[in-house]
C-alpha cells in the first residue's frame, strides 16, 4: 500500500503547496484494501468500485497505476469501500466497451481508463444509478458523438503542459544538444505530450540560450488526423522490444535525454538508457524515479506529471458525500493537475533548471504561455508565449 500511494501522496503534496511537482492483474481479480464486503445500505461511503484498465494492468508503474492509487487513497480513508481490478487485454475500443457493459451493473462506481473507454456513453445512460469516472477521454454515444452525462465525470488533462516542462528540462540538461520523445500510439493525449515536449525545447532555446534539437526517426513517425506528425511512436503501449529498439537508435543518434510517454513500451527505452552511458530519461504521468534505479545510479532526470490520482480520489469523495456532478472537463496547471517532479531525492536537475521550470509553471498557470495541443491552432514552432 505504501509503495502504491507514493505517487498519490506527491500529487496531494503538490496541490497543497501549489508547487509544480506534483505487472498486470488477471481479469476481474478482486483487489481490496480491506477485503471487507460492501453493503450499500450501511454507509454512503461503502462504495463498490471497479477499475477497468486496458491493455496493461494497474501495476504498470505509470498511467493505470496512478489512477489506481487514487482509489487506494480513497479506500484508506473509507475502509468500508472495496475495489475490483478488471484488465481488458485487447485494447480494442469496442471490446473494452463490451466488457464495461457486462460489469457496470454490479458496481456503484466504474473507473474507466484511457481513450479506449470513450464509447461508454450508452452504457452510462443504460445504468443511471452507476457513477462513472472516465480518464483521458470524454464519453461518446453509439454514433460516436461526444455527450455530457449526469453520471459521468470525464477528465482530460493538458498533457501538453507537462510535456512542455519535460522539454524544457531536456533542453536545459542535455550535454549533446540532442533530445527526443518516445510515445506509444498517437492518441490525443500522446500527441499532446509530443507537441508540448517539442514546444518546451523551443521555449528553452528561445529564452535560456540552449540549442537543443529534437531527434525523430522517420520510420517511427506518428500519424494523427491523417497527417504525419513525426515524433517516435512504438505503435502500442505494451511492446518493450520496440521501445528498446527506438531507445537504442535515438542514443546512437546522440540523444542523452529522452522523454518517455509510452506505457509499458517505455520500459524498453528505460532498458536501453540503463545499458548506455550518460543517458537520462524523463518519466511520464507519475514519479518514475524508482523505476530508474540502475545499480548505484539512476537514469531519471525528472518526471512529467498529470495528477490523476488526486482527481480520481476527489471524485470518489464527491460520490461518497453526495456532491458528485457529471461533467466533461480538461484539468490544467491552474488546478495543479499538471507539473513535474522536483522533490529532493526524486530528480537530478540542477537548481537553475528547477528555477527555470518554476518560472515557466507560473506562466503556464496564468495563461501567459500556452503550449500547443493536438486540437489547437498553434504549433511547437509558434505558440502563445514562445517569443
Amino acid at each position: 500500500m505504501k509503495k502504491k500511494l507514493l505517487a498519490a501522496f506527491l500529487c496531494i503534496a503538490m496541490a497543497a503547496s501549489m508547487a509544480a511537482g506534483c505487472g498486470s492483474n488477471s481479469d476481474d481479480a478482486g483487489t481490496t484494501a480491506d477485503n471487507s464486503q460492501t453493503n450499500s445500505d450501511e454507509a454512503s461511503d461503502a462504495l463498490n468500485i471497479a477499475i477497468v484498465s486496458s491493455p496493461n494492468g494497474v501495476d504498470d508503474g505509470s498511467f493505470n497505476e496512478d489512477n489506481y492509487n487514487g482509489i487506494l487513497a480513497f479506500i484508506e480513508e473509507h475502509p468500508d469501500a472495496q475495489v475490483t481490478t478488471i484488465q481488458e487485454e485487447t485494447g480494442v475500443p469496442e471490446t473494452v466497451v463490451e466488457r464495461i457493459t457486462e460489469i457496470a451493473g454490479s458496481y456503484d462506481v466504474v473507473v474507466c481508463l484511457g481513450y479506449q473507454c470513450a464509447g461508454i456513453g450508452t452504457v452510462a445512460q443504460d445504468n443511471p444509478d452507476v457513477d462513472f469516472i472516465l480518464v483521458d477521454s470524454y464519453p461518446t454515444d453509439a454514433e460516436g458523438n461526444t455527450v455530457e452525462l449526469d453520471n459521468v465525470y470525464a477528465m482530460l488533462f493538458a498533457e501538453q503542459e507537462s510535456g512542455f516542462f519535460a522539454g524544457m528540462a531536456a533542453a536545459l540538461e542535455t550535454t549533446t544538444n540532442k533530445v527526443a520523445v518516445v510515445n506509444g500510439q498517437p492518441f490525443p493525449s500522446n500527441v499532446n505530450y509530443q507537441y508540448g515536449f517539442e514546444a518546451g525545447v523551443n521555449y528553452a532555446n528561445a529564452h535560456y540560450g540552449t540549442s537543443a534539437e529534437c531527434v525523430e526517426l522517420a520510420s517511427y513517425a506518428g500519424t494523427y488526423n491523417d497527417e504525419n506528425i513525426g515524433g517516435n511512436y512504438t505503435g502500442n503501449f505494451s511492446d518493450e522490444a520496440t521501445g528498446k529498439v527506438i531507445g537504442e537508435s535515438l542514443i546512437q543518434e546522440g540523444c542523452d535525454v529522452i522523454f518517455v510517454a509510452a506505457g509499458a513500451s517505455g520500459n524498453g527505452v528505460f532498458t536501453a538508457a540503463k545499458e548506455a552511458n550518460d543517458v537520462k530519461v524523463i518519466g511520464c504521468d507519475v514519479d518514475q524515479y524508482d523505476d530508474g534505479a540502475n545499480g548505484d545510479s539512476n537514469i531519471i532526470l525528472t518526471s512529467a506529471l498529470k495528477c490523476m490520482s488526486i482527481n480520481v480520489q476527489r471524485q470518489l469523495n464527491a460520490i461518497a458525500d453526495g456532491s458528485f456532478a457529471g461533467q466533461n472537463i480538461t484539468l490544467m496547471a491552474d488546478t495543479d493537475s499538471t507539473g513535474f517532479v522536483k522533490e529532493e531525492g526524486r530528480h537530478q536537475m540542477s537548481d537553475d533548471t528547477v528555477a527555470a521550470l518554476d518560472e515557466a509553471f507560473e506562466l503556464v498557470k496564468d495563461g501567459t504561455v500556452v503550449p500547443p495541443s493536438s486540437d489547437s491552432d498553434s504549433t511547437p514552432e509558434d505558440f502563445p508565449g514562445l517569443n
